[in-house]
C-alpha cells in the first residue's frame, strides 16, 4: 500500500508538472508564433499597399527610420537593411486565375512558373492570408485583377522552430531532474504516513494474536459452565422428585431448573457473540497478514477452473436453504499462477456476498471466462435496492457497508470485500465493482504465457 501511495503522489506532481510546463511552453510558442506572423502580415500590407513591390525611398531616401516613417505605413521594427534582405514575390492573375505577370526579381529559390503555381494554390484556399510551404501570402484585388504577394519567412519560422524544439528540450530536462528529486524525497514525504500505517498494521496482527487467547479461555469457561448447568439441572430434577413435587419424566426442575435455562440462553448469546468476535479477529489477522506479506505467497500454476467451480458448488446447498439458485458457468482448462488455498477464499467471499445480499428468489451467477490473455471472473447478482456511486467508490474499503446492510442483519463484518481487494492484489490482478439493479465484481488475472 505504501508503495502504491509513493507512485500516486509521484504520478500526481509530475502529472502537475507537467499540465504547468506544457501551458507555460505552449503560452511562450504561441506568443512567438504569433509574432511571426504579425510581422510577416505588416510586411505583406506594405508590399500589397505598394503593388507588390518594396517602396522605392527605402533605397532612395537617406535618413533615419523615424524620417522614413512618415513616408509609409509599414512594420515598425523594419530598417532598410532590413527591406533589403526581405524575400518576396507576386503573382497578378487575371479574371479566370491566369497569371499575367510575376515579379520574382527579389528572390532566388522560386522562378516565375513557381511563383505562378503558388498563386493559384492560394486563390484555391480561399483565404485572404495564409502560409504555403514557408511563404505567407496575401490576397489583394487590383481592378479587375488580383495580386498575390508572398514574403519568405524561412528565416523566422526556423527561428520559431528552434525556439520550440529548445524550450521541449529544457521542459524535458527540467522535467526529468524534477523526476529524479520527487522519487528521491518521496520516501521521506510519505514516511510518516508509512509508520502510521506500519504501526497499524502491527497493533491488528499483535491485538489479533492476543486476543486470540482470551478468547479461547472464554469460550472453554462457557462450555465447563454449561456441563456445570447441565449437572445442576439433573441434580435440581432429582430433588424435586424425591420431594415428591413433579412426576417422573416430567421437564420442569422448579426455580432452580428455570435459573437454569435463562442461563444457558445467556451463555448461548455470550457463545455467539464470542464466535463473532473470534471470526472478526481471525479476518482482521488475515487481511493484515495478506496487505504486509501477500507478496511472499507460493506462488504456482493452478486450476483456476477447478478451484472457481469446485469452490462455487460448495455454497449451491446454503443457496437452496436461503431459496435462491446459484448460476454457474466456468471455462475450462483456465490456469493462473497463485496460491490455491488464496484462490479458494476470494471464491468463497465473492459468492458468500452474492447470495447474502440478494433477494429471496433471485439468481447469482458466477462466471469465468477466457478474456485475451487473461482469465476474468465476474461475481454478480441482484439487489433490493440500487447501489449507488459513491457507495461504490468505498466498497472494499474495511468496514465499510452500504446504507442497506448497516444493521448487519445479513451477517458478516465489512471487511470480507477488503479481504478479497488484498488477495487479487496480493496475485497481481485487478478487481472492479458496478452497482446498478445490483452488485457485480470482475476479477482479472494474467494466465501464464505459453
Amino acid at each position: 500500500m505504501i508503495g502504491k501511495l509513493k507512485k500516486r503522489f509521484i504520478a500526481l506532481a509530475m502529472t502537475s508538472l507537467v499540465v504547468l510546463l506544457t501551458f507555460i511552453v505552449a503560452g511562450m510558442n504561441i506568443i512567438n508564433y504569433n509574432a511571426v506572423v504579425r510581422n510577416a502580415d505588416e510586411t505583406l500590407d506594405m508590399l500589397s499597399d505598394n503593388r507588390g513591390r518594396m517602396p522605392s525611398f527605402l533605397d532612395d531616401i537617406e535618413s533615419d527610420f523615424d524620417e522614413m516613417m512618415k513616408h509609409f505605413r509599414g512594420p515598425r521594427n523594419m530598417s532598410r537593411d532590413q527591406a533589403a534582405e526581405t524575400r518576396f514575390f507576386s503573382v497578378l492573375l487575371d479574371s479566370n486565375g491566369n497569371a499575367v505577370f510575376a515579379d520574382v526579381a527579389r528572390i532566388s529559390a522560386v522562378d516565375e512558373e513557381e511563383a505562378a503555381e503558388y498563386a493559384v494554390e492560394a486563390i484555391e484556399k480561399e483565404k485572404s492570408k495564409g502560409f504555403i510551404d514557408n511563404y505567407r501570402y496575401d490576397v489583394r484585388s487590383e481592378g479587375l485583377n488580383t495580386r498575390v504577394t508572398f514574403v519568405d519567412c524561412t528565416r523566422m519560422l526556423w527561428s520559431f522552430k528552434r525556439f520550440l524544439l529548445a524550450s521541449i528540450a529544457m521542459s524535458a530536462a527540467g522535467l526529468a531532474v524534477i523526476f529524479v528529486v520527487i522519487c528521491y524525497f518521496s520516501g521521506r514525504i510519505v514516511k510518516p504516513v508509512a509508520e502510521s500505517y506500519e504501526k497499524q498494521k502491527r497493533f491488528i496482527t499483535d491485538a489479533g494474536h492476543e486476543i486470540k487467547t482470551p478468547l479461547a479461555i472464554i469460550k472453554a469457561n462457557i462450555d465447563v459452565m454449561r456441563m456445570d448447568m447441565d449437572d445442576l439441572r439433573e441434580e435440581a430434577g432429582q430433588a424435586q422428585m424425591i420431594e415428591g413435587a413433579v412426576n417422573p419424566g416430567q421437564e420442569d426442575a422448579g426455580p432452580i431448573g428455570a435459573a437454569v435455562d435463562s442461563l444457558s440462553e445467556s451463555l448461548s448469546d455470550i457463545d455467539g457473540q464470542v464466535d463473532r468476535l473470534t471470526s472478526l479477529t481471525n479476518d482482521l489477522v488475515y487481511l493484515s497478514r495478506m496487505e504486509e506479506g501477500g507478496s511472499a505467497l507460493t506462488m504456482t500454476e493452478v486450476p483456476y477452473s477447478d478451484i472457481v467451480s469446485d469452490t462455487a458448488e460448495s455454497f449451491r446447498a446454503l443457496a437452496i436453504e436461503r431459496k435462491k439458485e446459484l448460476e454457474i458457468n466456468v471455462e475450462p482448462m483456465l490456469t493462473v499462477n497463485g496460491s490455491t488455498k488464496e484462490l479458494e477464499k476470494l471464491v468463497s467471499i465473492l459468492t458468500e456476498n452474492a447470495l447474502k445480499y440478494s433477494p429471496e428468489g433471485d439468481t447469482a451467477c458466477i462466471s469465468l471466462r477466457r478474456e485475451g490473455k487473461n482469465a476474468v471472473l465476474e461475481v454478480r447478482n441482484r439487489t433490493a435496492e440500487a447501489i449507488s456511486e459513491e457507495d461504490l467508490a468505498h466498497v472494499f474499503e474495511r468496514f465499510y457497508r452500504t446504507d442497506k446492510s448497516r444493521n448487519s442483519a445479513a451477517g458478516g463484518h465489512g471487511i470480507g470485500l477488503s479481504m478479497a481487494a488484498a488477495i487479487v492484489a496480493a496475485h497481481n490482478g485487478t478487481i472492479a465493482a458496478a452497482g446498478g439493479d445490483g452488485s457485480e465484481f470482475i476479477v482479472t488475472a494474467a494466465m501464464p504465457a505459453r
